[in-house]
């Protein structure tokens, strides 16, 4: 494979791209899964299958996408549902865990509805469910760069007060914590992340990336700093296994980066038992 993706562009793409996601859908999913937001990758992942069949609809039928990436109308649809998320959770504030499974009816709803109306789904469309090696492009490769550097910023920048809001909000805002402001730009990320990560993982495996590492990483790790770096490793050890796997099995690879994850989620919970097992 080294030598295949020394030769083609399309490997370099995906192989760089992968690494990338690796890295900064694990570390958003130790946010997301602390906060028992799990299911809210699904959701903007299925809002952002409406927008990319929206922008394949309009390229199709009136040709106003034409050349346009469909990932930009994807992330446009990604960051109105996680707004929209945002919005229903302070409308059911005792049930906000309400509002995930309304913007993910939403969306696939909408995505039913574009899909008809393109008459079926077509190779492209097909690329984004399940995610393609061959189908990242360069331009697809410098969006998840940009994304990829704007998370590591957010992450490095707001650490802190995401550390606080994630295990007592209450403290957080008391604190001074400007916690409606600092959810807003967390939310954005990971509607920004989701978006990006479908070319490899693909729309409807997303999730997975975002929270298999991290409960592989919550089973062995002692802290919550360890649960982040041991989230990023099993994240990338994921990706770039499964990359090489696929390439040489002509394999999915959105779907065999995801059995990876959960292969080494399940070898995380035999180890957490054979170390009990030993100390006592």
């Amino acid at each position: 494979m080294l030598t295949g993706i020394l030769q083609y562009e399309f490997l370099q793409n995906a192989f760089i791209a992968g690494i990338l996601i690796g890295f900064i859908a694990p570390l958003l999913g130790v946010f997301v899964v602390v906060r028992r937001l799990s299911l809210i990758a699904d959701a903007l992942s299925h809002v952002t299958l409406a927008g990319i069949a929206a922008s394949l609809l309009l390229e199709k039928k009136l040709g106003i996408t034409q050349g346009i990436n469909p990932i930009y109308m994807g992330m446009s649809f990604s960051v109105i549902g996680s707004l929209f998320i945002e919005k229903l959770r302070g409308v059911y504030k005792h049930y906000q865990e309400l509002a995930i499974p309304i913007i993910l009816s939403g969306g696939i709803g909408l995505g039913v509805i574009f899909i008809s109306l393109a008459e079926g789904f077509n190779t492209d469309l097909f690329n984004y469910l399940f995610g393609s090696v061959s189908a990242v492009s360069r331009s697809d490769l410098w969006t998840v760069s940009v994304i990829s550097m704007f998370v590591v910023i957010v992450f490095i920048l707001f650490y802190k007060e995401l550390f606080l809001l994630s295990f007592d909000e209450e403290h957080a805002t008391v604190s001074g914590i400007k916690s409606k402001t600092i959810h807003f730009i967390f939310i954005v990320t990971v509607a920004l992340v989701i978006a990006a990560s479908m070319r490899i993982v693909g729309i409807l495996l997303v999730s997975s990336l975002m929270t298999l590492p991290v409960a592989a990483s919550i089973r062995i790790a002692t802290g919550f700093k360890q649960t982040i770096v041991l989230s990023v490793l099993f994240g990338e050890i994921a990706v770039i296994l499964g990359l090489i796997i696929s390439y040489y099995l002509d394999l999915a690879p959105g779907g065999t980066i995801v059995v990876l994850a959960v292969f080494i989620l399940i070898f995380a919970i035999q180890w957490k038992k054979w170390r009990r097992g030993t100390v006592s």
